[in-house]
């Protein structure tokens, strides 16, 4: 069927509501956008949907998400998993709350129990759930920092990460078979909570996951001696932190925390940012004249579903607040979790820290000095959650930490996603602990890169919309691969890395050997003096990714050297 006829179908099928076919006839005559609406269905990829909320098959709509869920609760009758249940949280986007309550009613008349959050929980809180309730898999609204237009829906496992393999594949295809919206179960919300298949779930849930975060601090005497001078900005961004991550930093001590007012309240508007993404500097603003105002330590945003954290920390020489990447946040934990442990007796023989391909190589520095193994698993926190059940299965490690360059992180194994409620909880401990030395984070920072080396890394992120934009991104891939790079920039390249192939390609010795990771559409290039490039589309939007990084003497070096790569790079894909 093509677009159109399948434009047509949603204008004239009963089973479509008024106000979809009332959307879709106010489109009426405009071909390109009712092509874009139609030319594919909404793909259920490995983390599951995300896109434009809006009528049509290439939409987030209630349509979608159930069918998405259908394919779902096929699967999970086939495990048997029915009694076991799904717990269910969603953000402050718009139509979470729709979307989350009818994938609980898809669920519910194919027999599957649902746990769903009252009101709108973080992503974590969700990761958590799952393994409190044993509950054979879960399910989180959230298009996480995208755009307001934007919604999604993530799909966990009962270790609570993410679906991987085999399951994503396994999942995707039950998900496909779904092929008629009339096949989808639905029921009344009053039938299901009376059959007691529809469990509302809250305050009991966020009182045992504060009870496993509180558990991870390490230094409460130096929180308790400085937990009323050390000043704390922080802003949900309209998202899903605000109470957890306040609840979290009182229990702990702290007195000097001021909320941006502003953006306090959850709204899927996002009025006051263009994009709620802790990573974009122009999210900072309100927060950055609020610290000014006050002379606070260190600024902190979290994200809308509170998995990702973006911090600024002021400089102790000149007064500026400067910003961190997710590297450098995640790099700064580490350190300050690995060497408290090592200093107070509890750093295990057999750690481990878990990051991915597309992070800084200081992990590795950083590993070293511990004597705790690094492990690389693909981009994407849910392989650093499976390296946890990874573990506990062959009792291999004792996992510690693991971070991503994208602004996530987790402490602990409570959760099996990245948490921004931990990491807030990690970083103003770690706050604590430097101030009483006279040090900002900043300053820290700055002796991290004067112990293991000025490591920088970047991201350019290429948009490439709609049919013609796909075919793009796999062009791009496709020249890289047949044709090998050799060069980039001033930097010789000593290996290629294709992990769809599962090869590394030695440029020297021609020598081929494995990956050893599961295969993914990515190239990755080995440079000379510890520098690297990796080239991946995105799983959730419709950008190719290239990440970089150097490593150099001196900040200013490393600044320039980043500079020059990434021109280079950026020629080469032009």
């Amino acid at each position: 069927m093509d677009y159109k006829a399948k434009y047509e179908q949603w204008c004239q099928d009963p089973i479509f509501d008024k106000e979809t076919k009332a959307e879709l006839s106010a489109i009426a005559g405009d071909e390109k956008e009712i092509e874009d609406r139609f030319y594919k269905d909404l793909s259920f990829g490995t983390g599951g949907l995300r896109g434009v909320i809006g009528a049509g098959t290439n939409r987030m709509n209630v349509y979608t998400v159930t069918k998405a869920t259908q394919g779902l609760a096929n699967y999970i009758k086939k495990q048997g998993g029915e009694d076991k249940g799904v717990a269910i949280a969603f953000d402050s986007r718009h139509m979470s709350v729709e979307f989350s309550e009818k994938a609980a009613l898809c669920l519910n008349p194919n027999g599957i129990k649902t746990y769903r959050f009252e009101t709108l929980r973080p992503t974590p809180e969700l990761s958590f759930a799952l393994r409190e309730l044993h509950c054979i898999a879960g399910i989180v609204v959230t298009a996480s920092h995208n755009p307001p237009e934007y919604n999604g829906y993530k799909v966990y496992w009962e270790d609570g990460a993410q679906i991987t393999a085999p399951k994503d594949k396994e999942i995707i295809a039950e998900v496909n078979a779904v092929t008629d919206f009339a096949s989808i179960k639905m029921m009344d919300r009053a039938e299901a909570e009376e059959k007691g298949l529809f469990h509302v779930i809250g305050k009991e849930i966020d009182d045992r996951y504060m009870e496993e975060l509180k558990k991870l601090v390490l230094s409460p005497d130096v929180i308790k001696e400085m937990a009323d001078s050390l000043k704390i900005v922080y802003t949900p961004l309209h998202g899903t932190g605000n109470l957890p991550v306040r609840r979290v930093l009182k229990e702990l001590g702290f007195t000097q925390v001021q909320v941006v007012p502003e953006q306090e309240l959850p709204d899927g508007d996002f009025p006051t940012v263009s994009y709620p993404n802790p990573e974009d500097p122009k999210a900072f603003a309100l927060a950055l004249e609020l610290a000014k105002k006050t002379d606070a330590d260190l600024v902190l945003a979290t994200d809308p579903d509170a998995d990702r954290l973006g911090i600024y920390a002021k400089d102790s020489k000149t007064g500026n607040y400067m910003p961190f990447t997710g590297n450098m946040s995640g790099l700064l934990i580490a350190e300050y979790e690995l060497s408290t442990r090592k200093e107070t007796g509890r750093l295990p023989k057999d750690g481990a820290l878990v990051t991915t391909i597309v992070s800084s190589n200081m992990a590795e520095a950083i590993g070293k000095e511990y004597g705790i193994d690094v492990i690389e698993v693909l981009t994407g926190f849910k392989y650093i959650g499976e390296q946890i059940k990874f573990f506990e299965q062959d009792h291999s490690h004792t996992f510690l930490f693991g971070y991503e360059e994208s602004y996530g992180c987790l402490v602990g194994t409570h959760a099996r996603d990245k948490d921004a409620v931990v990491a807030v909880m990690a970083l103003c401990e770690a706050a604590a602990y430097y101030k009483k030395q006279g040090l900002t984070l900043w300053d820290q920072m700055l002796k991290i890169y004067e112990k293991y080396g000025y490591y920088k890394e970047t991201l350019v992120s290429v948009t490439m919309k709609g049919v013609d934009g796909a075919e793009k991104i796999q062009s791009i891939l496709k020249q890289m691969r047949e044709n090998p790079l050799k060069q980039i920039g001033n930097y010789k390249v000593l290996a290629v890395r294709d992990y769809d192939a599962d090869t590394r390609l030695d440029m020297e010795t021609g020598k081929v050997t494995a990956t050893g990771l599961p295969k993914s559409n990515v190239l990755y290039y080995e440079l000379e003096h510890d520098a690297w490039c990796c080239v991946r589309p995105s799983g959730t939007e419709p950008k190719v990714k290239f990440y970089m990084g150097v490593k150099e003497e001196g900040l200013t070096q490393a600044e320039h050297a980043l500079e020059g790569l990434k021109e280079a790079m950026t020629k080469i894909v032009q």
